[in-house]
This record gives C-alpha cells, structure tokens and sequence, in this order.
C-alpha cells in the first residue's frame, strides 16, 4: 500500500485547496484560536465545515 494516496472525505471539500507556498493540499477554513482548539481535539470523524464541492454542477450553470 506504499505509494498509494488514501482518499479522504477532504479531497471533494470545498475548502481543500491546493496552497503553492505549502506544496500541498490543505483545509482553508478560517478559525479563531478556541474553534481551531475544538477542532483539533475533537474525537470523531465528523467536520463540521465540511462542505461538498461539485465541479460539474457550477459548470452546468455556465451553459
């Protein structure tokens, strides 16, 4: 399983965002220090920012 890239619900996110500086995929959802703080400790496997992101459905609104 080396070399593999497991998907995670982040990678159809909205605010997983590629960053240049970085040179990798992060999560771009701007919280202050006690959201960060909760978000971090919490113990489960539910974002609470997450957000579905189809790229084809802002592409059928284009036509």
């Amino acid at each position: 399983m080396a070399g593999k890239k497991i998907r995670s619900k982040c990678d159809d996110c909205v605010h997983f965002v590629y960053d240049e500086e970085l040179d990798e995929d992060i999560c771009d959802v701007d919280l202050d220090e006690d959201d960060y703080f909760r978000f971090i400790t919490a113990e489960t496997d539910f974002c609470p920012y997450y957000r579905y992101y189809d790229e084809y459905k802002s592409v059928q609104k284009q036509n």
